[in-house]
């Protein structure tokens, strides 16, 4: 069989929500990954973010609250999760590498994922992140040019912008590693999202990068073979939830973007994931994308089980 490039983008489901769940969690998914690495694939490994950086970013909240001057931006709570997260992932594959007698290196690389500032993203920020506010919290955070918006009767909320991401910066280290043939960690959350300056230099944005998009960019960029997107479901469902409701087991790019026009993905569920398979799909010949759960990965790429979209 030929060596394949997949980049395989984890689910919350893949990390759990807190410290004690995320360690037992990545423990189960490191054997997942270390079945494909047994046959001969490389490996690129992306995350979500969701729990971890959401706790984050309540604990510099609280830090703001008590002092102004401790205010911590977005980009960075972005990039400690990266870290937190990497750190666990990495080590479990690791572990799962040794006790099964193969020697491969596996790495970690903080990512910075450019964003246009001009993305319409940015004039109607949605994304709601950080700790309920009262009012008067958000009138003052408002007052600061930080939008917040009222979030389900449960109180006020911090929203940011999810633009799309332009260019990976870190995508030339990670091209090296992968040819050197280390299982490589990157693009957590989405990236930390930046702007390029006049001057060339990085800034960091206030936004989160959709991870399945970041995903759908990076495995473009690296040529790879599949995308595998992981979720809570085996597969792609139309009429979902209702008595006619069809499991989908291939669809072309032609087909999923009518059933898109049909709206019959959720947009906050499976509607962004249906929309970066198809981007990657559509980046290159021969490329397809997987959308299954994580234990049946490996079934979904011999083709057993799982969505594939392709063109």
């Amino acid at each position: 069989m030929a060596k394949r490039k997949i980049v395989i983008a984890l689910g919350g489901n893949a990390l759990g929500n807190n410290v004690k769940e995320q360690q037992e969690a990545v423990a189960k998914t490191a054997k997942v990954i270390v079945d494909l690495i047994e046959r001969g694939d490389d490996l690129i490994i992306t995350h979500g973010n969701g729990p971890q950086v959401g706790m984050i970013q309540k604990a510099m909240d609280k830090l703001y609250l008590e002092d102004p001057a401790n205010q911590i931006p977005l980009p960075y709570s972005v990039a400690m999760s990266q870290g937190y997260i990497g750190i666990d992932l990495q080590n479990a594959v690791k572990y799962e590498l040794l006790a099964r007698g193969i020697d491969k290196k596996v790495s970690t690389i903080l990512s910075q994922v450019e964003v246009d500032p001009a993305d319409p993203a940015f004039s109607n920020p949605t994304k709601p992140i950080g700790s309920f506010l009262t009012k008067e919290q958000a009138d003052k955070l408002e007052a600061q040019g930080i939008t917040c918006m009222e979030d389900a009767g449960r109180g006020y909320r911090q929203v940011v912008a999810s633009p799309m991401p332009m260019r990976i910066r870190e995508l030339e280290t990670i091209k090296t590693l992968v040819g050197a043939g280390h299982v490589v960690i990157t693009c957590g959350g989405g990236g930390i999202p930046v702007v390029s300056d006049p001057h060339g230099r990085l800034v960091g944005s206030n936004a989160v990068i959709d991870k399945d998009n970041a995903s759908s960019l990076l495995a473009a960029c690296l040529g790879a073979d599949f995308l595998v997107i992981l979720t809570a479901v085996e597969k792609v469902a139309i009429n979902f939830g209702k008595p006619n409701q069809e499991w989908l087991s291939d669809l072309t790019v032609a087909q999923a973007k009518q059933y898109i026009e049909e709206e019959q993905f959720a947009k906050g569920s499976m509607l962004p994931k249906v929309e970066a398979a198809i981007r990657f799909a559509e980046s290159g010949e021969g490329r397809s994308a997987l959308i299954t759960l994580l234990d049946k990965a490996a079934d979904g790429i011999a083709g057993k089980t799982g969505t594939v979209i392709h063109k």
